[in-house]
């Protein structure tokens, strides 16, 4: 059976994050992705996480404390466009995810923005390890949805080929704007000769 955007995302995620591993989760909303890497980075990793809203942090905080997670996890109450003021220039990062739109269950006004996703998603290309993934589930049935996605997938399709692959993956017969998914894997160099 064809996975959901959000099932999908989890998958491209699982086969990319080791043990050890430092990842992002760019938009912490209710904790699920964050508890999903907490898992996935094992004792010796970490997860850092950005959500401007108070109480996402919150949710997500008491969720990886229930689970015995919390100590793997960083979670900052400010925006993933401040990435580069957490997580220093040589980090390595294997993976990151976004869910792009607004927090379930909470104020529909407080969204993410094209801009400060895109300075987020190039601040971690920057660190991004050979063949390490950035994932995004593209949420855009709601106001101000369709501007940020377009701008985010202009963005994407002009990523270098050369450099990365950069997969879309959803469906296309179904009502109410279905989320769909955006990945970036960086490439591995060839060894020139």
């Amino acid at each position: 059976m064809l996975k959901s955007a959000l099932h999908y995302s989890h998958e491209l995620l699982a086969q990319v994050v080791q043990p050890g591993n430092w990842v992002v989760d760019a938009t912490v909303g209710n904790g699920h992705d964050t508890l999903f890497l907490a898992e996935l980075v094992g004792k010796r990793g970490q997860v850092i996480g950005f959500d401007v809203q108070d109480v996402a942090i919150e949710r997500a905080h008491e969720r990886l404390m229930e689970a015995g997670l919390d100590n793997r996890c960083q979670l900052f109450t400010q925006g993933h466009e401040t990435l580069d003021e957490i997580i220093a220039s040589d980090q390595e990062i294997t993976a990151a995810v976004f869910n792009l739109g607004y927090l379930p269950n909470s104020d529909k006004a407080i969204i993410t923005q094209a801009e400060t996703t895109i300075i987020a998603i190039q601040a971690i290309m920057s660190r991004l390890s050979k063949d390490g993934r950035i994932v995004l589930v593209v949420y855009y049935g709601h106001e101000g949805g369709l501007a940020e996605k377009n701008q985010v997938q202009q963005f994407v399709e002009a990523i270098p080929q050369t450099d990365y692959n950069v997969l879309q993956y959803g469906f296309i017969n179904q009502k109410n704007n279905p989320p769909y998914v955006l990945c970036i894997e960086k490439k591995r160099r060839k060894n020139a000769r």
